[in-house]
């Protein structure tokens, strides 16, 4: 068993008194006294008691952007869904630390808005991406991106609060299903095969033309449908 780091025994000092004491009764000395370790080491890690309580977002961030960055046009939606999925895998790997958190943010207003500004940062980083993967749509990528990224943001938040609950099971897998279902609300549907319209074959040759039409059958499958062109 590998042992603590400095910056989880703070983490783990700070939630205990958390617990014991509430959070507004408890100050950075209080948690540096528990974790046998100084002030200035309290600061090297975190800024604030705040702090301590959250992930290292700027972290995350810096990660979800690296991914994005990597992907091309044509796997740019592939690059969102594994961003979603880093970030949900950050606080499963945090285990019961998250559930903690969860339950501390529920209670202390300041701390629940300070979770909202940090939501706003993934979603102004994901509206940003989308923006420019979209901007062959015109006036209207903008609003598209901006609803596409609320989307993204909220497909994670909510299995995330699921599986903060106890009610998921296979939270990476749930991820994965919600993911696909915002794709599909923002990318068009496929075309589909039967309905895809007329092909057009342009050629000169000496055969007569009812000669060709079964070649031209074959060539373009058995659900085509060829017609002999009219005077």
């Amino acid at each position: 068993m590998t042992k603590p780091t400095a910056r989880e025994r703070l983490a783990q000092a700070a939630f205990a008194l958390f617990d014991e004491r509430g959070y507004e009764q408890t100050t950075v000395d209080d948690i540096t006294e528990r974790a046998g370790l100084g002030r200035a080491t309290f600061f090297r890690h975190y800024r604030s008691k705040e702090d301590v309580i959250f992930p290292d977002h700027d972290l995350l961030l810096s990660q979800v952007a690296g991914r994005l960055r990597s992907s091309s046009h044509a796997t740019a939606l592939a690059a969102v869904s594994d961003a979603v999925r880093l970030v949900l895998l950050h606080y499963l790997d945090e285990g019961e630390l998250a559930r903690r958190r969860y339950a501390l943010t529920s209670t202390v207003p300041a701390l629940r808005d300070r979770e909202i500004v940090s939501v706003a940062r993934y979603q102004r980083l994901f509206r940003e991406f989308i923006t420019a993967w979209m901007a062959d749509r015109g006036q209207s990528a903008a609003l598209q991106a901006e609803l596409m990224a609320a989307a993204v943001v909220s497909a994670h938040n909510h299995v995330l609060r699921r599986w903060l609950r106890g009610q998921s099971p296979d939270p990476a897998g749930e991820v994965d299903a919600a993911m696909r279902q915002v794709i599909a609300l923002f990318t068009p549907p496929a075309a589909d095969p039967g309905t895809a319209g007329a092909t057009v074959v342009a050629f000169r040759t000496s055969q007569p033309l009812e000669d060709l039409l079964p070649a031209i059958q074959r060539a373009l499958g058995e659900n085509s449908q060829v017609t002999r062109p009219t005077a």
